[in-house]
């Protein structure tokens, strides 16, 4: 006989004589207690959308993929396979299983050896909870003490969770919402049989059973469980060949990482471990995050695109893409764009309309004047370079003319409509002390992407804001009045305004009340719109601010509102009926109002055309294009026709105001465009 038969034999008559007799196991198991939680308290950190389900999972702080699951989140097929595999007398044994420890002691003895402990589910939970790999007569002893505890402190059901949360898969795998998440993708409320049998097998030896490392060994491991289930009658020998056709994983899958920017906001509010909902909808934000990706890759490399939604009854967020690929460095991913300011181009004009109907300062079918204007050193041009005579507000808003607008800010007064927006919510931002001045009205000013959001959703609401949010215990009664913007009358006016504005190539006009904005040097480009029942805001540009050639709103970031509204479901929502007030006819209005007359002096231009520049690409700027692609140039001023040179060699004859250079490589290059009278501008460019 060996060294170790004497106290196997003896530590197998001890086991079955502790849980055989009663008194001997009240003797055996006194004073023993539960064991304390410990890593089954150490939980990853879990983000969620509105209806509850998972946005992105963060590691717990020991590094563990260990999500919070319950039996009722587990498919109840599951259970009873693992039951039925692990330890078919666990709802009737009261921790320890008797016929199981009589089974070990036989084994023991004739083998002279522990072949096996007769381990239950429960004495598995304390192997789990308190790690020690001994198997010596104490250590069964003490588990089997521990496990009768344990359920009598938390019952059969508290003895499953344990184990659905604790039980090892391999790596930083630790229960089956981690392992079902990472081998199946999928949350393990649906398992199939195959999948259900890979999960009840990797535990018994997860770092060799790794889908991961070796599909083979867990393949074979799968199908070894299948067949004890069939032997033991808990499937059918039809569903045990069918399931063994079913292939196996051969690695990890990548967890959820959805509004990864917000999650990362909220998992900081929560704290480690815990489990927060927010307001965002999971479906709308795979779709949008989807759109931004593709609509970026196509405008080209560097670029970026934020999409922020969000119900303008209650402020609640729908969806916040913060980047088109949170992963792609190239992109800066990792930067939340809804948050960052910017300038927002001429995306603020229609807040200077709202503020000049609701003053008395002009209504819609007032006339004004779209021509060359001076204010004193500054002089705005309309960003087509061209003037469209005496026109209606309505009309200068919707075709977004620059002249007019800078009028009417004028008599608004800067200082007065950067003080409005500020107190309807939205952070603007000056440099330094700077006051605010009338280059305002052109995007002379910092906005991020949420503030823009916030603004037209006040006048979607009739004219006050609400603060826009994800967290669900912030949002605003419907029906709040919110913080004033401008009046309702007003709000209305410049959302039908709005709604004429000229919608992107193949979309449908008429139904979304929008605005667009490009700032200065084609650096970022903006729409925002709502309909009767969202606000949607998008941004497009480089996350480092550089130019990007022939970055427009309309063309880049418009056809992107309308492609959300469509995947947003449900249909547009028709805007809120306007207040009666809120349509006057130009036939109508009093004298005052019928044209309008700016404060102070309007001069004309000084005689003369205004000097001649290279609008685009500005002096001294850096341009990433791809070798073969197509540069826009742009003069501003000057008298046509013109002719254009690089570096000193001129480029095909069109005689236009704006040209293509076809950009053979990198490196520096010098732009000159001369006009009509011979007047001549450059600008130096990098191409990179």
């Amino acid at each position: 006989m060996s060294a170790y038969g004497r106290p196997a034999r003896l530590a197998a008559g001890c086991l079955l004589a502790a849980l055989v007799s009663g008194g001997a196991a009240a003797v055996a198991l006194g004073g023993y207690s539960a064991p304390s939680p410990g890593r089954a308290e150490t939980l990853s950190t879990l983000v969620l959308d509105r209806a509850g389900r998972l946005l992105r999972p963060f590691t717990a702080t020991d590094g563990a993929w260990r999500l919070p699951v319950a039996r009722e989140a587990v498919d109840p097929r599951f259970v009873r396979l693992l039951t039925a595999y692990e330890d078919k007398r666990f709802f009737l044994h009261p921790g320890v299983d008797p016929l199981a420890a009589v089974r070990a002691a036989g084994q023991a003895l004739a083998h002279g050896g522990i072949v096996s402990g007769g381990s239950t589910l429960t004495m598995q939970v304390v192997r789990l909870l308190n790690p020690d790999r001994s198997r010596t007569l104490r250590r069964k002893l003490d588990e089997a003490a521990t496990a009768l505890a344990l359920e009598r402190a938390v019952g059969k059901n508290g003895v499953l969770d344990l184990y659905l949360r604790l039980a090892p898969y391999g790596g930083n795998l630790e229960g089956v919402r981690a392992a079902s998440l990472a081998y199946f993708g999928k949350e393990p409320a649906r398992l199939s049989i195959a999948e259900a049998a890979l999960l009840i097998a990797i535990p018994q030896a997860p770092e060799a059973r790794r889908p991961d490392r070796d599909a083979a060994a867990a393949r074979r491991a799968r199908d070894r469980v299948l067949d004890r289930l069939a032997e033991a009658g808990a499937i059918t020998a039809a569903e045990a060949a069918h399931a063994h056709e079913e292939t196996t994983p051969s690695g990890r899958r990548a967890f959820p990482n959805l509004a990864a920017h917000a999650a990362e906001a909220a998992a900081r509010r929560v704290g480690s471990g815990g489990v927060v909902r927010l307001t965002l909808r999971r479906d709308a934000q795979h779709a949008l995050e989807e759109l931004a990706r593709d609509r970026a890759r196509a405008l080209g490399p560097g670029l970026s695109a934020a999409i922020l939604v969000a119900d303008h009854a209650t402020g609640a967020i729908e969806a916040s893409v913060g980047a088109a690929d949170y992963f792609d460095a190239s992109r800066a991913g990792g930067l939340d764009q809804t948050r960052a300011v910017r300038s927002p181009g001429s995306a603020l004009k229609p807040f200077i309309y709202a503020l000049a109907f609701e003053n008395g300062i002009a209504a819609p079918a007032t006339l004004i004047e779209d021509r060359p204007a001076r204010f004193g050193s500054y002089a705005p041009r309309n960003f087509d370079e061209g003037f469209h005579g005496t026109v209606s507000c309505a009309q200068a808003l919707a075709l977004s003319l620059n002249i007019p607008a800078v009028a009417l800010m004028e008599a608004v007064g800067p200082q007065r409509f950067v003080a409005r927006l500020r107190a309807a919510g939205a952070e603007v931002s000056l440099p330094g002390t700077e006051a605010p001045g009338l280059a305002v009205a052109l995007g002379g000013v910092g906005v991020r992407l949420v503030d823009l959001a916030t603004l037209y959703a006040g006048l979607a609401r009739g004219g006050g804001t609400v603060t826009l949010t994800d967290d669900p215990a912030r949002l605003a009664e419907p029906g709040a009045a919110g913080r004033r913007l401008v009046d309702p009358v007003a709000a209305a006016q410049v959302a039908l305004a709005l709604l004429k504005s000229p919608p992107p190539e193949a979309a449908l006009g008429g139904r979304i009340a929008f605005k667009t904005g490009t700032s200065y040097g084609y650096r970022d480009a903006w729409a925002v719109g709502f309909d009767g029942r969202r606000v949607v805001a998008v941004w497009v540009g480089r996350p480092d601010g550089a130019s990007s050639a022939g970055l427009v709103g309309r063309d880049a970031a418009a056809p992107i509102l309308f492609d959300a509204f469509a995947r947003l479901g449900g249909g547009i929502a028709p805007l809120g009926p306007a207040p009666a007030e809120a349509i006057v006819a130009a036939a109508d209005l009093p004298a005052p109002l019928r044209r309008f007359r700016p404060y102070g002096s309007l001069p004309e231009a000084e005689p003369g055309p205004a000097p001649l520049v290279v609008a685009y690409p500005p002096d001294g700027a850096r341009v990433e294009l791809d070798g073969g692609a197509e540069l826009a140039l742009k003069a501003a001023g000057g008298v046509a026709p013109f002719r254009w040179l690089v570096d000193g060699r001129p480029l095909p004859p069109e005689r236009r105001r704006e040209t293509l250079w076809p950009v053979s490589g990198p490196g520096f290059a010098r732009v000159t465009v001369t006009d009509a009278t011979g007047a001549t501008a450059s600008a130096e460019v990098r191409i990179d």
